[in-house]
C-alpha cells in the first residue's frame, strides 16, 4: 500500500470495494485501522473518498465498521497510511526537495492547514508577472500567460495558489485595549502546496509559522468547504456601498457621485505592518474616496465651485455643501464626513514629510477601525440618498448579510 501511495502524485489512497476485496483482506484493513497505522475515508468522512481531506473525525472503531458493513453495491473507501505508518519508510528522491510534498508522502492531509506570516505574499504582489488579487477573506495569485510565454520564464516560477485565506491569532488581543494586537497569518491547504516547484515550496516553508493559537477565518474555510458565505469584509462592503450611491444618485439626478466603484486587484488587508504599507494604503483608499467624487456630478445638481472669497472647493467640501443644501444638518454632515477627511489628511502626511518606516503591531487594528468608518460614512450617505421618493422601490443587495470587521 505504501508504494502505491507513493506513486501517486495526489496521494489518492488504496481504493477498497467489497466486490473486489476478500474478507481476509478487509480484516487486514481492520487490523490496521486498529494499530493506528491507517485512516478509513468514507463518504460520511468527505464527498471525494480519494481525497483524505484531514485527520479523521471518527474513531477508530467507526471506521473499522464502516469496513465490515460494507455492501457489494457500495463504492467503497480509501485507506490512507498515517504517520505512524510512514515513519522511517524511505521516499522518492522527489521530495527531497519539496516540503509540502514531502509531508503529504509522510502522512499529512490535502484539506489541513499550514500557516504563515503575511509576508510570504510580498514577492508574489510586487511581481509583475504574477496577477495578485485580494479579498476580505483571502488571496490568490498566478503566472500569467505573457511571463509563461516569456523568453525569459523559468518553470521554477510557473505557481499559482487560488485558494488561500486569511487566519488570525487574537491570543494578545482584548477588545477594551486599543494598543493591544491582531495578528494575521496566511493560510494554505497542504494539498495546495505539494504542487507548488520545489523552489517555491522551499520559500513558503522559510515563512511558515506555528499553528498554536492560529485559526483560520470561518468565512474562508467555510467557503473552501462549499458552504455560501453569511456575511461580507469591509472591503467588500466599502465597494458595494459606492455601488450603491451611485445607482441611488443616477436615480434622481442621472449621473453617478462616484466616478468608479471598483478597487484595484491589491487593495485590501496590510501584508506588512509597517509605515510603508500604511501610506501606500491611504493613498490607495482616497483615490476611492476624495479623489473619486465625480466634480461633473456635484456641477449638474448645481454645487459651487468657489466659496465667497472666489477660492477654490474641494471635492469633499463640495459634497458636504450639496447634503446641508438637501436636508442634511450641517454639524451631522461634518461628523458624516469625518473619517473620509481622515483619509485625506493622512494621504497627504507622506508628501509633505520625511518618516521613517517603523514598525507597528496594531496596523492590524488600526486599518480594520478606519475601514469600520468609512463603512459607516458610506452607509450613511446611502441612507440619506434611499430616503429620496424616487428611490423608494430600491433595496440593498447586502441586506440580511453579516459584517465581519476582519
Amino acid at each position: 500500500m505504501k508504494r502505491r501511495y507513493l506513486k501517486s502524485r495526489d496521494f489518492n489512497g488504496l481504493h477498497i470495494r467489497r466486490d473486489r476485496a476478500s474478507d481476509e483482506q478487509i480484516e487486514a484493513a481492520v487490523e490496521l485501522v486498529e494499530a493506528g497505522l491507517v485512516q478509513v475515508v468514507g463518504q460520511d468522512d468527505y464527498m471525494n473518498i480519494h481525497i483524505r481531506p484531514w485527520p479523521s473525525r471518527r474513531t477508530p472503531v467507526k471506521q473499522m465498521e464502516e469496513l465490515r458493513e460494507l455492501s457489494r453495491e457500495d463504492y467503497g473507501v480509501a485507506l490512507y497510511p498515517m504517520p505512524k505508518a510512514m515513519k522511517g519508510v524511505k521516499l522518492p528522491k522527489r521530495y527531497e526537495n519539496a516540503p509540502f510534498a514531502r509531508a503529504m508522502a509522510r502522512g499529512r492531509s490535502t484539506l489541513e492547514v499550514a500557516f504563515f506570516s503575511m509576508d510570504v505574499l510580498e514577492g508574489y504582489r510586487n511581481d509583475a508577472r504574477f496577477r495578485f488579487g485580494m479579498s476580505d477573506f483571502g488571496i490568490n495569485f498566478w503566472l500569467t500567460d505573457e511571463a509563461h510565454d516569456a523568453e525569459d520564464h523559468s518553470d521554477k516560477d510557473s505557481v499559482s495558489l487560488v485558494h488561500l485565506g486569511f487566519a488570525y491569532d487574537m491570543r494578545k488581543h482584548d477588545p477594551d485595549d486599543p494598543e493591544s494586537p491582531i495578528v494575521r497569518r496566511v493560510a494554505a491547504f497542504y494539498g495546495d502546496l505539494k504542487d507548488l516547484t520545489p523552489e517555491h515550496q522551499q520559500r513558503w516553508a522559510s515563512y511558515q509559522v506555528s499553528d498554536d493559537g492560529v485559526a483560520p477565518h470561518p468565512v474562508w474555510f467555510a467557503s473552501q468547504m462549499g458552504k455560501w458565505p453569511d456575511g461580507v469584509g469591509p472591503f467588500e462592503r466599502l465597494t458595494q456601498e459606492l455601488k450603491n450611491i451611485n445607482r441611488l444618485f443616477e436615480n434622481v439626478w442621472g449621473v453617478p457621485l462616484f466616478m468608479t466603484d471598483e478597487a484595484l486587484d491589491d487593495f485590501g488587508w496590510l501584508l506588512r505592518a509597517d509605515q510603508r504599507e500604511w501610506d501606500h494604503f491611504i493613498h490607495s483608499l482616497d483615490k476611492l474616496l476624495s479623489d473619486n467624487i465625480n466634480g461633473s456630478a456635484l456641477d449638474k445638481v448645481g454645487v459651487a465651485k468657489k466659496n465667497a472669497a472666489g477660492q477654490q472647493l474641494g471635492t469633499l467640501v463640495r459634497l458636504e455643501l450639496f447634503m446641508t443644501t438637501n436636508h442634511v444638518d450641517t454639524e451631522k454632515a461634518k461628523w458624516a464626513l469625518a473619517p473620509l477627511s481622515e483619509v485625506r489628511t493622512a494621504r497627504q502626511k507622506p508628501a509633505h514629510s520625511l518618516r521613517t518606516n517603523v514598525t507597528d503591531g496594531t496596523f492590524v487594528r488600526k486599518q480594520m477601525r478606519l475601514m469600520h468608518d468609512v463603512d459607516e460614512v458610506l452607509i450613511n450617505i446611502r441612507q440619506w440618498l434611499a430616503s429620496h421618493p424616487r428611490n423608494r422601490d430600491w433595496t440593498d443587495p447586502l441586506s440580511g448579510l453579516k459584517d465581519y470587521p476582519i
